[in-house]
């Protein structure tokens, strides 16, 4: 695990509704460094995160009140902000959701505190990443990139994008019409090593093409993907 950035100031949100593995999780995190907070349910997990503005939320799938993929859709509505999610079910289908509603990342139960916590450094190491590049904006046909305050606009229109759609759109406008392989946008995006997040790309890309038009992605089977200039 790399905690060369010591993490004092950052503040997590931490959603399940088993008191026992919400305590276990807040207290790793608060032994890594954080501030960590705590909500039960999904109406009191939003009021969470519209008081304290966490940097990231651990957040349950399954929660009384409304679920976490209605949390997920209220959260990044407003403030958008990183989110792993945890989930009881391995069926590939219901990560696919957790991940088209915005989440950047999943862990399965049961799972371990450790793996747990390193997903989350990975996660803010990545917003990090993000916030450090210089101001800048990419043109790329009638769509415009305002990188330094991560905002999107398509022919003067502006779509709401999640900060890890943002990342992704960003890392392919750097580049327009070169096709980058799902596992070079794993490693450089998501910061993650091998290929076994590939369809969190196609999550990502789908939420994109809904969002700024089917035409501006274009699919390289078996490779990748390509900005579209026009």
């Amino acid at each position: 695990m790399d905690q060369s950035a010591p993490p004092a100031s950052r503040r997590i949100l931490v959603v399940d509704d088993e008191v026992t593995i919400a305590e276990s999780v807040a207290a790793r995190l608060r032994a890594e460094g954080f501030t960590v907070d705590v909500a039960h349910d999904g109406p009191s997990a939003v009021a969470a995160v519209e008081r304290v503005e966490p940097d990231l939320v651990v957040l349950d799938v399954m929660l009384p009140g409304f679920d976490g993929l209605e949390v997920c859709r209220r959260v990044q509505a407003g403030r958008p902000v990183p989110v792993l999610m945890l989930t009881a079910r391995t069926d590939e289908t219901d990560q696919l959701i957790g991940l088209g509603v915005g989440a950047d990342d999943y862990l399965t139960k049961p799972f371990s505190l450790r793996v747990l916590a390193a997903r989350v450094h990975v996660l803010l190491r990545r917003v990090d990443r993000a916030v450090d590049r210089d101001g800048t904006t990419i043109l790329v046909g009638d769509l415009r990139i305002d990188i330094d305050q991560r905002r999107v606009w398509r022919a003067d229109v502006e779509a709401q994008l999640t900060p890890l759609e943002f990342d992704l759109l960003a890392r392919l406008a750097r580049r327009p019409r070169v096709v980058l392989a799902r596992e070079r946008l794993l490693e450089e995006v998501w910061d993650w090593a091998d290929a076994a997040g590939s369809r969190a790309v196609d999550s990502h890309v789908k939420a994109l093409r809904r969002k700024l038009g089917a035409d501006l992605i274009r699919t390289v089977h078996g490779v990748g993907y390509a900005l579209e200039a026009r």
